[in-house]
């Protein structure tokens, strides 16, 4: 017998149960909705927004330097020349434009294709979600003569637009303290300012921009001025490297309204780095525009290495894998309505950039090549060199395929496995060496926990081919205990885990095997990072105990404090203290609760905010040049807190 509907109880729920957020409440009320997070990302978010801005009055040709200012009391400045912020009233809103773009989501010049030819900034959220989540915002406009302000606290308008003065010249200065009741994070980092500022720079030559933090005791500026553009950033990127011909390739077009703008230049290594940029928005899932790059690029190669005979008595075509092989690479293509896809929105969608940019590149990378034949015998005899790698590597990936869980399901005989099949549930701990695997195999969960131990300090891949990375036990062992593949071979579906957790001992050789499984992990299973499934245990460096009661603490400020609490409990015996130097000096138990345990242990997900700055990050700790490691330590040595000897 079929139930009768339930009557739902409409007694409480009417029109007047529904909220209107109006003007930017839905902002303050939702702020991870429109930055990301609160936290550091979101913080910095707000000032990409408003350089965002000034960016486009430089892509359209009317600002050529930008100033960026942390101030001491947790405030940011960004300045530019550009034409100024309209202040004319709005015909329809009839308020002036400033206001409008400061106090209205969604508006702002970058919508009227008059106004913008392309525009980063419409990737963006705008100016006004700065304003929404600043305690407090000041805005001056330098426009037909005159200066003119307008103030806002937490996105409500405190004084109208006002003229205060006369100006000789134009442009937009908006000044903004964050919010802390939004924000978790409140102090701006140079070093992420940097970055991506000096990225800005090099993308669009020509233009200064001005990083000046004022809370130092002497204030630091450094400006970022390329004109060089995307020649310079290339050589910036390689300045560790030994390229194989001493300038970049370098060329821009424009076809159908879509500029492109490429710089390629090959090194003596063996990974491939290239990155791809829309509107100065860093595509890091890439999109159209680098499917059309590749495939460009592997026919000219082709092409030129025939007509020149460069392949001689090769019986073999080459792959997109050889001719990229120590490439580097920067794509920059302005599209004026770029569609973008991918979970982070940051995958170019629109079809006809792809024709368009695979077009351009043989044209113009195959005039070149022809124009330089000692370039292109360098880049081909080493694409040539690749390809007898590639079948080598072709017979070791074989080896590995035959012993992976896809084919036979036989793995790795050291993996201790899970028993749950949900790889959405499972977890595989990369534990450093066989004592400590020993402890975790005893006290992990066997429903969803598997240990793998690994022996020693794997290949350094940074230094390797794929045959030779193929042909190291330990990376073969993890290769088939996840069950991706790698390089052209990966799937994610095939993932048997989704978390990958590496567990090393809080010592310098437990930090230098993280830092070369995480290199193996960035250049040949990136996507692993991308999908948010690595992860670093952290085990405690200390335990304090005095009687039955102990502590576990995982820094020195810790350990103080749960000295300091025993001690202050009377005189039920001395308080012990244990410094942990391995994971094998704790006991199965101990393991389990500190680092294992999913209701009390702590574990970083390792994520990929900017590829261009990991890259260039591995290649100075991990890449054979030693000055740049020795820079690198010299200016951080400052940060170690804990350091074993």
């Amino acid at each position: 017998m079929a139930k009768a509907p339930r009557q739902a109880d409409s007694g409480d729920y009417g029109a007047q149960s529904i909220t209107v957020l109006k003007g930017l409440e839905a902002v303050r009320k939702r702020p991870g909705m429109y930055i990301g997070s609160t936290g550091e990302n979101g913080l910095h978010h707000l000032v990409y927004e408003v350089v965002d801005n000034s960016i486009d009055e430089a892509l359209a040709g009317y600002c050529d330097r930008i100033e960026v200012t942390i101030h001491r009391d947790g405030g940011l400045t960004v300045s530019d020349n550009g034409r100024g912020i309209p202040v004319d009233v709005h015909p329809v809103e009839g308020i002036p434009g400033v206001e409008l773009a400061l106090t209205v989501l969604h508006a702002g010049g970058k919508f009227d294709k008059n106004s913008y030819k392309v525009s980063g900034g419409l990737h963006g959220v705008g100016v006004s979600v700065v304003n929404a989540l600043s305690e407090r915002l000041t805005v001056l406009v330098d426009r037909d003569g005159a200066r003119h302000q307008m103030q806002f606290v937490r996105g409500i308008t405190t004084q109208k637009l006002t003229v205060i003065g006369m100006a000789p010249s134009t442009g937009t200065t908006v000044t903004f303290k964050p919010d802390p009741e939004i924000f978790s994070v409140l102090e701006f980092d140079w070093g992420t300012l940097a970055d991506r500022l000096r990225q800005l720079a090099f993308l669009n030559g020509g233009i200064s921009i001005v990083l000046t933090d004022e809370r130092p005791e002497t204030p630091r500026t450094e400006t970022f001025h390329y004109e060089g553009g995307l020649v310079e950033f290339v050589q910036w990127l390689n300045r560790n490297k030994k390229p194989l011909h001493p300038k970049p390739v370098h060329f821009t077009a424009t076809r159908d309204d879509i500029d492109v703008d490429v710089a390629i230049q090959w090194e003596d290594g063996y990974n491939e780095n290239t990155f791809t940029f829309v509107n100065n928005i860093n595509t890091h899932e890439g999109g159209t525009h680098l499917t059309g790059f590749k495939s460009a690029l592997t026919r000219t190669v082709n092409d030129i290495a025939k007509k020149g005979n460069y392949l001689k008595k090769a019986d073999f075509t080459l792959s997109g894998d050889d001719a990229r092989e120590g490439m580097t690479c920067v794509l920059h293509v302005k599209v004026r309505e770029p569609q973008f896809e991918g979970q982070t929105k940051t995958k170019l969608g629109n079809g006809e950039v792809e024709g368009i940019v695979r077009a351009l590149v043989n044209e113009h990378l195959g005039q070149f090549l022809e124009e330089h034949p000692p370039v292109a015998r360098a880049i081909i005899e080493k694409a040539v060199s690749a390809a007898r790698a590639r079948e080598a590597a072709r017979k070791a990936r074989e080896l590995v395929r035959k012993k992976s869980g896809l084919e036979n399901a036989v793995l790795p005989g050291k993996l201790a496995d899970c028993s749950v099949d949900d790889p959405s549930l499972s977890e595989l701990y990369l534990v450093e060496g066989d004592s400590a695997g020993g402890s975790a195999k005893q006290g992990r969960n066997r429903q969803f926990q598997a240990i793998l131990p690994l022996r020693g300090k794997i290949l350094n891949v940074e230094r390797a081919r794929i045959d030779r990375i193929l042909g190291n036990l330990e990376i073969r062992a993890i290769i088939t205990a996840i069950g991706t593949g790698i390089r052209e071979d990966f799937k994610l579906e095939d993932a048997r885990y989704h978390k990958i957790i590496i567990m090393t001992d809080a010592d310098v050789d437990g930090a230098h095997i993280r830092t070369l499984l995480l290199t193996f992990f960035f250049r040949q299973m990136p996507e692993l990072i991308e999908a948010g499934y690595i992860y670093i245990a952290q085990p405690p460096l200390y335990r304090v105990a005095k009687g039955k009661e102990e502590y576990y603490a995982y820094d020195e400020t810790e350990r103080q404090e749960f000295t300091t609490r025993l001690e202050e409990k009377g005189s039920r015996g001395n308080v012990s203290l244990q410094r942990y130097k391995g994971l094998g000096e704790m006991n199965p138990e101990q393991l389990w609760k500190t680092t294992m345990d999913p209701e009390t242990r702590t574990i970083l997900r390792v994520t990929l905010e900017d590829a261009v700055e990991a890259s260039k990050l591995f290649d100075e700790l991990m890449g054979d040049d030693v000055e740049p490691r020795r820079e690198f330590i010299e200016a951080n040595a400052r940060y170690v807190s804990v350091l074993d000897v």
